[in-house]
């Protein structure tokens, strides 16, 4: 049986996938595949949607521009994205009111997480009892999930837990979870790239995931050997153009891959491991990050699915980040008190996950789509829930939108909103986008209309 977060795949167009020894492999965006009405209609790739969330806010001095629409200037954070600068717009001004303390006392970062793409106040518990809101990417979900194998894909790269206390009386599960299924089931996120990439290609349960990565474990085969047949098939039927792409879109699951390979340490942990026990996980943060951005990219790529959250770290994270030379912890330095030494720290970390984000534009933008880029027909949400780290803000948080969803956005601008506009209108816009609006979600008050193109 499928996992609540799997469409049976034959409700699914047989094309596509390729299949063979129980695996369903997503295929990119083939014209040659559409039916010849919708070539004529001129039947466009679909808009896909992603939220990345990061903890702990950010030193807004380095990524708030000083200066608003298309000519402003990036900040020293965010000229990290310099290269992508006409393919993104950064906003600011928006809020998560919700994630104010509102009588609850202490537990700024368990709220910003809940509320990140909620808009609703969570209830303060350390038990089962947990309440909050339906997120963003689970309310398209529910609306558009029937048409991909994954209604969506939750991914980070910091294992958490659900129960116990892990902010100042709130409950683990609100650090840990962004993604809320309904007010009280989080989804919770995939931390090991292996697994990760084995929800996207194996087919049917996760029962037979298991006995695929066995059998190709055993004969060392990659997945492309097990839908060989499939894909020679496919192949003869394809124009030069789509054979190319095609070409190309093997070329780049081989590639993961090896690299998932090469990176793993010790034996493969073969199912979905429990969430306090991060084993099959890269040591190396900058290799974890990009191999989680990696899996996202060909998850849209294969349109495996169209919807994603990926958590760089659990709300409180105290990670530290020795590669940009921070050995201290993050959220140790985010109560930084106004030193300008932690807050340099603290910027060395921010502009090191922008580096990352830049890397995950790069790839999308890399892979044609159309008369276009998979970029093109992506809207990518990269923010957090607070945004001074020590002062627990929740007001003019740091959020980029990259990506022209479908050509609908209008891209390469600093939007200055002034301050306490919603979160969510961004989200009812960008709901709108891949054919899932909505009239409400959470706090929200309206679309946010100055993103349109």
């Amino acid at each position: 049986m499928t996992t609540p977060n799997e469409r049976p795949l034959q409700q699914l167009p047989r094309r596509t996938f390729l299949r063979g020894m129980g695996l369903a492999m997503g295929l990119p965006w083939l014209e040659s595949l559409l039916p010849r009405e919708a070539r004529a209609a001129g039947k466009r790739a679909p808009v896909r949607m992603a939220f990345v969330f990061f903890p702990n806010g950010a030193i807004m001095r380095d990524w708030k521009p000083a200066d608003a629409g298309e000519k402003y200037t990036l900040p020293a954070t965010l000229d990290a994205l310099a290269e992508h600068r006409a393919n993104f717009s950064v906003i600011t001004g928006l809020a998560q009111d919700n994630g104010r303390a509102k009588g609850d006392g202490p537990g700024d970062h368990a709220r910003c997480a809940s509320t990140y793409l909620t808009g609703a106040h969570p209830y303060k518990t350390t038990g089962a009892d947990i309440r909050v809101g339906v997120s963003v990417d689970q309310v398209a979900a529910d609306r558009i999930g029937r048409l991909t194998k994954l209604p969506s894909i939750e991914l980070g790269i910091e294992a958490g837990r659900n129960a116990g206390n892990c902010d100042s009386g709130y409950s683990c599960a609100y650090s840990a979870n962004v993604s809320w299924k309904s007010e009280s089931t989080p989804m919770a996120k995939e931390v090991n790239p292996r697994l990760a990439f084995e929800r996207l290609f194996g087919g049917g349960s996760q029962e037979h995931r298991q006995d695929s990565l066995a059998h190709r474990q055993l004969y060392r085969q990659s997945i492309l050997d097990m839908v060989a047949d499939d894909a020679a098939d496919l192949t003869r039927k394809l124009g030069a153009t789509d054979r190319r792409k095609l070409d190309e879109y093997f070329t780049s699951v081989r590639e993961l891959e090896r690299r998932i390979e090469s990176d793993e340490s010790g034996d493969i942990v073969i199912g979905r491991p429990h969430l306090d026990l991060p084993q099959g996980t890269p040591k190396d943060v900058q290799q974890h990050i990009r191999l989680m951005y990696d899996v996202l990219a060909l998850a849209f790529q294969s349109d495996v699915t169209r919807v994603a959250t990926f958590m760089l770290g659990n709300a409180g994270s105290n990670r530290s980040y020795p590669m940009v030379d921070v050995t201290e912890g993050h959220h140790q330095l985010s109560h930084h008190g106004n030193e300008e030494e932690k807050m340099a720290k603290i910027q060395r970390i921010d502009r090191f996950l922008a580096d990352q984000f830049a890397y995950f534009l790069g790839k999308l933008g890399s892979i044609a789509e159309g008369e276009g880029t998979l970029l093109d027909n992506c809207m990518i949400c990269y923010g957090s829930g607070l945004s001074d780290g020590n002062r627990h803000d929740h007001a003019d948080l740091p959020i980029v939108l990259a990506g022209r969803g479908g050509n609908t956005l209008k891209t390469g601008r600093h939007i200055d909103l002034g301050s306490e506009t919603p979160l969510n209108n961004l989200f009812l816009s960008m709901l709108d986008r891949v054919g899932a609006g909505v009239d409400k979600l959470g706090d929200s008050s309206g679309r946010l209309t100055q993103i349109d193109g």
